[in-house]
């Protein structure tokens, strides 16, 4: 799991306006990702917890996070998200 606080310029290299909008009110569910998830929130707060190792990751508004393909892990929603995502291998 990556995070970062992206600049203008990086936002727009990836085009992080033309991907899709998720969102989730809060709550805690697993979750799995099939293919590398890159996502960039536009609202919320939220913890994402990968229990084979034990790391825990939080993010919030204007954070732009990546998720790698084959991860497992568990999501907990504390403040109510909405966020952009694209699924694929995206250089952050």
């Amino acid at each position: 799991m990556k995070k970062k606080q992206p600049s203008e310029e990086l936002l727009k290299k990836l085009k992080v306006k033309s991907w899709g909008i998720w969102e989730k009110e809060k709550s805690e569910f697993p979750w799995s990702y099939d293919e590398t998830e890159t996502c960039y929130l536009l609202e919320g707060e939220v913890e994402v917890t990968d229990p084979s190792t034990g790391e825990k990751l939080e993010f919030k508004k204007g954070d732009l996070v990546q998720f790698p393909k084959g991860l497992t892990c568990k999501w907990n929603v504390k403040k109510p998200v909405r966020k952009y995502y694209k699924f694929g291998d995206l250089e952050i």
